[in-house]
């Protein structure tokens, strides 16, 4: 059964996709996609090329962007290259995947809120 709530943060998120194809003028393909544009965006370079071990950097620069918002991580600082380097300061629920992409989503979507001020 699909819950009142699901249903509602299903809304946002396809809202979301849509402002991202706005922005990007291509729609993302999914929640790693999502991830790695806020990657970028945190990271500060702009376009440019990135190695996959970069790509993953930037996903998990983004993750701990976003739940950072909800208190588990917190900014360590930046390295010399301009990276930054998070430190977890809560630990993160033992959460099913599907739980895991719902809490994702959640504060993805407060990321474009408080962040970007859609």
């Amino acid at each position: 059964m699909v819950f009142k709530k699901d249903l509602s943060l299903q809304k946002e998120w396809v809202e979301l996709l849509y402002k991202l194809k706005e922005v990007t003028g291509k729609r993302p393909a999914d929640l790693n996609a999502v991830l790695f544009l806020i990657g970028v965006q945190e990271l500060g370079t702009g376009r440019k090329s990135f190695s996959k071990e970069e790509k993953q950097d930037l996903m998990h620069i983004a993750i701990c962007k976003v739940l950072s918002l909800a208190g588990y991580y917190k900014l360590e600082g930046i390295d010399e290259e301009g990276w930054p380097h998070w430190i977890l300061t809560k630990k993160l629920p033992a959460f099913d995947l599907i739980e895991q992409e719902k809490l994702l989503k959640i504060q993805i979507i407060q990321y474009f809120r408080e962040e970007i001020g859609w």
